[in-house]
């Protein structure tokens, strides 16, 4: 494999400073100081006039106040940066651009450094072995990462609510929840995530006609293989929630809730402050005050019409596509709509004689 061209010279200063916290070594002290103060100091007295963000040195500050004063912002989100170079790689989240392409598995990557990290997990060894539970890492740091798991060691503390985490980059998600702030925005809804992961999830389910997985007993295409396997009850008849003060059995958690709530007065119930009406679970009442206020955040890509919930936005988009998600698993026969597989498979049962058997 030919080593990467990084623009560096090649004679590489050893990291003779290490950080006593986390073991993250520097090539200087200066980087270790501005290291332990930006992630190991308790307090961080300087705060942004802008955004109320805090930060550990003046100088970690006047870095971010770039950003509020840049040049460089992004037309889809309206977030700044301070250089042209970070705007380019934030607008790839927007374009879903991904330039950097792996020479071993063709998988493609938006940043230089994730496909740097990447290319790791095709070397076959993994010298850097846990003692405690054998467990093996192909780099130095993420065993030491991996061993905090072990000690309980929590270095990156929250300034707000002091919360420690393992590992920095679960510090900085969390900060998100006392700031607000969410970059990843679906430009088909304008709905904003605080995480990638949440994003991806949200184009996936929301956004994407694509049902990989599908019921063996009536062929219903899913998105996720979760869903198959709930979706599955109601041909097994399982029911796996029980009511644990009677005999009764549930096929679904929300029976369940409901059951407790109206049998055996357990469980919270939430109520419309319009109409009065009570709902078991938090997300059924948003939906429903959504219909009072005429609130729809969900807009079909190629119309204008907007929908309450995702479910009447995925059911209306069907009218746009010859995409066919319901299979009839007895002759392959694909539908549009689930009606319209059901009535065909009773017929295509008796057609072919199942009935009698």
């Amino acid at each position: 494999m030919c080593a990467c061209y990084t623009g560096e010279s090649s004679v590489v200063k050893p990291r003779l400073h290490a950080c006593t916290v986390c073991d993250k070594r520097y090539t200087s002290r200066a980087g270790l100081r501005h290291h332990k103060l930006a992630r190991h100091s308790e307090g961080k007295l300087y705060s942004c006039t802008q955004c109320e963000k805090r930060f550990a040195a003046p100088q970690h500050l006047r870095q971010h106040q770039v950003i509020h004063t840049s040049k460089h912002k992004c037309t889809e989100c309206g977030k700044c940066f301070g250089s042209s170079k970070a705007l380019v790689q934030h607008s790839r989240i927007h374009s879903g651009e991904k330039p950097f392409e792996c020479g071993a598995c063709g998988k493609r990557f938006s940043q230089a450094g994730n496909l740097a990290t990447h290319m790791k997990t095709h070397i076959p060894e993994k010298p850097h072995k846990c003692h405690m539970c054998d467990k093996a890492f192909k780099r130095s740091q993420c065993l030491k990462v991996h061993m905090r798991l072990h000690t309980g060691d929590k270095p990156y503390v929250c300034h707000i609510c002091h919360k420690g985490f393992c590992q920095s980059g679960n510090l900085n998600i969390h900060i998100r929840s006392h700031t607000g702030d969410k970059p990843y925005q679906c430009s088909l809804c304008n709905k904003s995530f605080s995480q990638p992961s949440h994003f991806r999830t949200h184009k996936r389910l929301v956004h994407s006609n694509r049902r990989p997985y599908h019921c063996p007993y009536c062929g219903m295409l899913f998105k996720e293989n979760l869903r198959v396997k709930q979706h599955m009850r109601v041909h097994t008849g399982v029911k796996p929630y029980s009511c644990r003060h009677c005999s009764e059995r549930f096929t679904w958690l929300d029976q369940l809730k409901t059951h407790l709530l109206k049998f055996h007065n357990e469980g919270t119930s939430l109520t419309c402050h319009i109409c009065q009406k009570n709902f078991t679970h938090s997300c059924r009442l948003k939906e429903h005050i959504r219909r009072h206020e005429g609130v729809k955040p969900y807009v079909c890509s190629d119309c204008p019409k907007r929908f309450c919930t995702v479910y009447e936005l995925n059911h209306h988009q069907r009218a746009h596509s010859d995409y066919k998600q319901y299979c009839c698993s007895l002759c392959d026969e694909h539908f549009k709509c689930k009606e319209s597989v059901i009535r065909h498979f009773k017929s295509c049962f008796d057609k072919l004689g199942f009935s009698n058997v």
